[in-house]
C-alpha cells in the first residue's frame, strides 16, 4: 500500500490537504469539530468549503442535519472517498461541469422559479436561527434511479437553506414513484394529474381545517373536540 502523505504537504491543494487531514488525523467514523478543522488549516480562508467538495469525490462527511446526534458544530469523517492526492483521482465528475447561464435560467423557468423541495419563492422570507432571511435559489443536481436501473443526474431548482447540509446527496426513486403512482386508484391518479398541470396541491376544506387545527395549543384543540361533540351528539 503506497504511503498516505502528510496534510502539510503545502504542494497539494487545500481539498487535497483536508482529505489527508480526514484519513491522517480524524479517521472514518469519528467526530471532529470546524475549530479542529479551521486549526489545522488556519491560513486557509475557505477550508469548511473545500471539505464539502469531498463530497463530489464519493467522501461522505456528515453534519448535525444529517446526523441528529451530532451538535451544531460537529461533523463526522463517515465514508473515505476516491484517493484525491492521487493524480487524476481528484477530478470532478461530468456531472459537476459548470451550467451555462442559458442552462440555469432554463431550470429556473421549468420550475416556476419554486425550490422543489419546500416550495418557497426567491425572495420570500423565512425564519433562520431566529433571524429572518430572504430565500436565494440555486440550480442543485439530484440523482435519479430510473425504472430500467439507470442513473442519471438532473438539474433541479432548489433554495440555500435546502441545499445546506448534504442536500445535493438526495436521491429519487423515480421507478418506485411511478410504482406507487400505478397503484392508485383512477380518481385518484386523475386528481393526481390535476395537481400536475397546476403544478400545486389543492386543499379540501377538511384539510384546510385540519392544518389549522394541528398547530392549535392543547386546550383549543379540547375545546375544537368538545365542539365537534356537540355539533355531531
Amino acid at each position: 500500500m503506497a504511503e498516505i502523505p502528510s496534510y502539510q504537504d503545502k504542494q497539494f491543494g487545500s481539498m487535497v490537504r483536508a482529505a489527508l487531514w480526514l484519513v491522517t488525523e480524524v479517521g472514518e467514523g469519528n467526530i471532529f469539530t470546524k475549530a479542529q478543522l479551521r486549526e489545522a488549516f488556519p491560513e486557509v480562508a475557505q477550508i469548511d468549503r473545500r471539505l464539502r467538495d469531498l463530497r463530489d469525490h464519493g467522501w461522505r462527511i456528515d453534519t448535525s442535519r444529517d446526523d441528529p446526534s451530532l451538535l451544531q458544530q460537529e461533523q463526522r469523517f463517515v465514508i473515505r472517498g476516491a484517493d484525491v492526492w492521487i493524480p487524476g483521482k481528484s477530478k470532478a465528475p461530468k456531472h459537476k461541469a459548470s451550467l451555462t447561464a442559458a442552462q440555469r435560467a432554463k431550470v429556473l423557468q421549468d420550475d416556476n422559479h419554486l425550490c422543489r423541495s419546500c416550495g418557497i419563492g426567491a425572495g420570500e422570507a423565512y425564519e433562520d436561527g431566529g433571524g429572518i432571511e430572504l430565500a436565494k435559489l440555486n440550480v442543485s443536481r439530484r440523482k435519479v434511479l430510473n425504472s430500467d436501473g439507470s442513473v442519471e443526474h438532473q438539474l433541479v431548482t432548489e433554495c440555500k437553506r435546502c441545499g445546506t447540509g448534504g442536500g445535493a446527496d438526495r436521491e429519487v426513486d423515480l421507478g418506485a414513484l411511478l410504482e406507487l403512482v400505478e397503484a392508485l386508484a383512477p380518481l385518484e391518479q386523475r386528481l393526481f394529474a390535476k395537481w400536475i398541470d397546476a403544478d400545486q396541491r389543492s386543499f379540501s376544506p377538511i384539510e384546510k381545517v385540519w392544518g389549522i387545527y394541528r398547530t392549535l395549543p392543547e386546550e383549543s384543540r379540547a375545546a375544537v373536540a368538545q365542539a365537534i361533540d356537540d355539533m355531531t351528539g
